[in-house]
């Protein structure tokens, strides 16, 4: 899939015995969607050694064509009234320099049916937002190495048991508040922001977002401070302490364009905010949760288009889009690092063997000019990537290599590994 940027099988087999040595693999009852997902993070754990990583989770419902006398086993999505998947995943983050790590967890599977039971009369354990808390807890063990973890997500995020539960040493949580609690002080979290004092004001960049909004400059007020949420009075688990302290981070924007929505985040964190400079720090931090919007981007519509696949089950569509989240990672790590300013090693995205066959072609890809020999250091991912991009047909010299040249370099390089396995096979 990183190679020839599809999830079409016909395309990924090459001819019609890959086809079908493809379809098996997928129709195999012992290759699972959890076992897919459980080698998300095969890289990850090295990669975060010694970082402050930045934990970043999100949902995203992956929707494909159904007709009434085809559903293909899927449930529904995008409020019932489509069919799909349901992909929740976490992708780990550089806290300094964004430099995308690699996935850490998650979870891919298709709805039985649409849930009538109210979400308070269920326990944690029967609702999907379980995912929250249950993927953040997995990163625990994925990210051990990891000099410090904050776990960021959006609104959907913001259930009391993640706030009761999941934080300890070294390990904090960062969320975009949607409930109004109760504060131990009588009034209400919303409320608590409009008192905190004006702590500074600057312009942010906010991406474009399929589709209804372009990319644009806002500028904002900041403002924080601390609070003390209590526990809701219908929350089921009576074992959670009955309050929690945390810090609000206000960020609102003033004037706005004539008909645009204003920015308005209330970002709530476990992280002690004792100044201005931290508070901005936050803000920064809650902003690289773009990168797991691009993640899912890559995935469906701007790259691999898995909402095209045609599989007839939802057994297979949903280990398809395990797979696909994977790939679409990879192809991230190599687009963000060609020029090697993050300093990741080449085992961020290829394996032992992989590596010992870049060491070996890439003096055959080197040429005469100072240009046109590799500037970066050996084993680092930069350094892996040029050579793919030689071996896309990069000459060094223009513009670095895009993803069309990336994925010409990596089916050349992915045939050249495999003969060369091949070969140390029948030594």
């Amino acid at each position: 899939m990183v190679a020839r940027k599809t999830v079409c099988l016909r395309r990924l087999g090459g001819d019609r015995g890959g086809e079908l040595r493809a379809g098996r693999f997928f129709a195999n009852p012992k290759v699972t969607a959890a076992r897919i997902v459980e080698g998300w993070s095969d890289l990850t754990g090295a990669a975060a050694a010694g970082r402050h990583v930045l934990a970043i989770q999100d949902t995203t419902e992956v929707k494909f064509p159904t007709t009434a006398q085809r559903r293909r086993g899927l449930g529904p999505v995008k409020k019932g009234n489509t069919y799909g998947v349901v992909a929740h995943a976490m992708i780990a983050v550089d806290a300094e320099s964004h430099a995308c790590l690699g996935l850490v967890g998650g979870d891919v599977r298709t709805r039985d049916g649409l849930v009538t039971e109210h979400h308070r009369d269920r326990p944690l354990s029967a609702r999907e937002s379980r995912r929250w808390t249950d993927t953040a807890e997995r990163a625990k063990a994925v990210l051990a190495q990891a000099a410090m973890v904050t776990v960021v997500a959006d609104r959907e995020s913001d259930i009391y048991p993640a706030w009761a539960s999941v934080p300890r040493a070294g390990f904090h949580l960062l969320s975009r508040a949607m409930v109004d609690r109760r504060l131990v002080d009588g009034g209400t979290l919303f409320s608590a922001a409009e008192r905190f004092t004006v702590a500074g004001t600057r312009t942010i960049e906010l991406p474009a977002r399929q589709p209804d909004r372009a990319a644009r400059t806002a500028t904002v007020e900041m403002r924080f401070g601390a609070v003390e949420i209590c526990r809701p009075r219908d929350e089921r688990d009576r074992d959670l302490p009955k309050t929690v302290r945390l810090r609000l981070v206000d960020v609102r924007e003033v004037a706005p364009p004539e008909g645009v929505e204003p920015l308005h985040w209330r970002l709530l964190t476990t992280h002690d905010v004792a100044d201005a400079a931290k508070a901005w720090e936050i803000v920064g931090w809650y902003q690289a949760r773009w990168v797991v919007e691009q993640l899912f981007r890559v995935t469906k519509s701007q790259g691999l288009r898995l909402e095209d696949s045609q599989l007839a089950s939802a057994d297979r569509l949903v280990k398809l889009a395990a797979t696909a989240i994977k790939a679409a990672c990879i192809d991230i790590q190599l687009v963000q690092e060609r020029d090697g300013k993050h300093l990741l090693p080449a085992s961020t995205v290829f394996t032992e063997p992989e590596i010992e066959t870049l060491e070996a072609l890439v003096p055959t890809l080197e040429g005469a000019t100072e240009r046109q020999k590799n500037p970066h250091p050996v084993r680092s991912l930069a350094w892996a990537g040029w050579a793919i991009g030689r071996l896309g047909g990069w000459n060094c010299y223009y513009k670095p290599p895009g993803p069309i040249t990336f994925r010409r370099g990596m089916e050349q390089f992915y045939a050249i590994h495999r003969g060369r396995m091949l070969g140390l096979q029948l030594e």
